[in-house]
């Protein structure tokens, strides 16, 4: 087996590794690329391949940078196919559906201003008509059932506990005499987080390739979120302000309304309204309550006892554009809910460009911030930014909460290894800014595994 590591190598961002395995040609990921504009720009439009030459594509999630850019792969000439989960397909047509529209608005917006400057017009990375033909290239596979993706080469998806559909997936190749197992883990999830059921142990891993997000940290324990959510509910009540949540629109999104739901529940917080204001976190929930098979026992009690985990009272998913622009006129205070997480597009650009300037109101930010996006300039405190080509000072009080993060942390890693970090014999750690992947490669190598890797972009391993 070949393994090209054209994305996520020694960044977070943009996922996409190619396995060459008996004459085929094996795509994990078609991760959107997010950081600078100029280099997105082109990592997003060039693909370091031929699309016509890729047989199969395997997709651990819905995340964009990690499905995101597939459309793009169809439109220049693939058209094999893409095996996922069920919930993991459901998701990715809502979703991919969203980002073409996104970027149709988005660059229709920027181009208005292009056009009075009389400078180049941009033109956006693909179309619905794109995503389309995309969709139908999805093949659905339920988790823990194995399928034959080439000659002598079967994978199987098991759940990785990070998102909606999310899963590891196994790659078993060579000779009756020398099967070789590889697992991808995809972006590995948490145990005893809300909604989901926790990741699935994989035995006799003989490659691994390991995201490392936060290979260098340990979270904060689940308590601390809860207490934490309360006391910026209880500030912006008191100052009648406003707090802003930038959010990935599958995944956080629910998680934080699952939060705020207990919160409100148990009658720790008043009736303070809470707005989701994402046209994609409102479908995304409807994907969420058709598939409780991905719940853990916590989110089923919840439905048992009655109640819709993802709604409240003082709760409201916003409609149209209209609703979404009145919530800048509408007095504190209130929670708003908006995508992108990392502040790169949508809805939540209008929130901050409103919002940021007012030293009582809260922004908080509840996932990773990846290098060079908007959100991580507004977690370092760098004052004024750029939204929409004009410049905003950063008043609002910015906080995090790194207990919310889906992703493991150090010790979770390590843990789920143990059960065949004895096997391993080769380990490639990607997914991760250089600090993570080399922190995470010395606890791997110190648990007795010799040859730990970490790629650089495009770079090619024989295994």
């Amino acid at each position: 087996m070949k393994i090209t590591f054209h994305g996520a190598a020694r960044t977070t961002t943009g996922s996409m590794h190619l396995l060459e395995i008996n004459g085929k040609r094996i795509l994990l990921e078609c991760g959107l690329y997010q950081g600078r504009r100029k280099v997105a720009f082109e990592k997003n439009r060039n693909l370091p391949f031929d699309p016509k030459t890729i047989d199969t594509v395997l997709l651990s999630h819905a995340h964009m940078d990690h499905s995101g850019n597939l459309p793009s792969l169809v439109k220049k000439g693939f058209h094999g196919r893409i095996i996922t989960t069920p919930a993991t397909a459901d998701l990715c047509e809502i979703m991919l559906r969203d980002s073409a529209h996104i970027q149709e608005m988005d660059v229709k917006y920027v181009n208005s201003q292009r056009a009075q400057q009389n400078r180049k017009l941009f033109e956006p990375l693909y179309e619905q008509k794109d995503v389309e033909e995309t969709l139908r290239c999805f093949v659905d596979v339920p988790y823990d059932k194995e399928v034959e993706i080439a000659p002598g080469v079967k994978a199987t998806f098991r759940d990785a506990g990070h998102l909606l559909g999310s899963a590891t997936i196994t790659v078993d190749f060579g000779g009756n005499g020398d099967r070789k197992r590889l697992l991808f883990t995809g972006d590995l999830g948490r145990k005893r987080m809300p909604v989901l059921r926790d990741p699935v142990p994989v035995d006799d891993v003989d490659v691994l390739i390991t995201e490392s997000t936060y290979g260098d940290r340990s979270h904060p324990v689940r308590a601390d979120v809860v207490g934490r959510l309360k006391g910026l509910v209880d500030d912006i009540i008191m100052q009648g302000s406003k707090l802003i949540i930038p959010s990935f629109s599958v995944g956080r999104t629910q998680e934080i309304v699952f939060f705020l739901h207990e919160l409100h529940h148990e009658g720790r917080i008043p009736d303070v309204p809470v707005f989701v204001d994402s046209p994609l976190s409102t479908k995304a929930t409807d994907v969420y309550e058709r598939h409780p098979e991905c719940y853990d026992s916590e989110a089923m009690q919840v439905m048992l006892d009655g109640h819709e985990p993802f709604q409240f009272r003082s709760l409201k998913y916003t409609a149209n554009v209209e609703e979404s622009k009145q919530l800048n006129m509408m007095p504190g205070p209130a929670i708003i809910i908006s995508s992108s997480g990392m502040c790169e597009a949508g809805r939540i650009l209008h929130h901050l460009k409103n919002n940021l300037e007012n030293p009582r109101n809260i922004v908080l930010f509840v996932g990773y911030q990846a290098e060079n996006t908007l959100g991580r300039r507004l977690v370092e405190r760098i004052s004024p930014v750029k939204i929409f080509g004009e410049e905003y000072e950063v008043n609002a009080r910015i906080h995090t909460i790194n207990a919310l993060s889906a992703h493991a942390d150090r010790g979770e890693m390590m843990e789920y290894f143990d059960s065949f970090i004895s096997k391993l014999g080769k380990v490639f750690v990607v997914h991760g800014e250089l600090e993570k992947s080399e922190a995470l490669a010395g606890l791997i190598r110190d648990a007795g595994v010799s040859d730990v890797v970490i790629p650089e972009p495009d770079q090619s391993f024989e295994v």
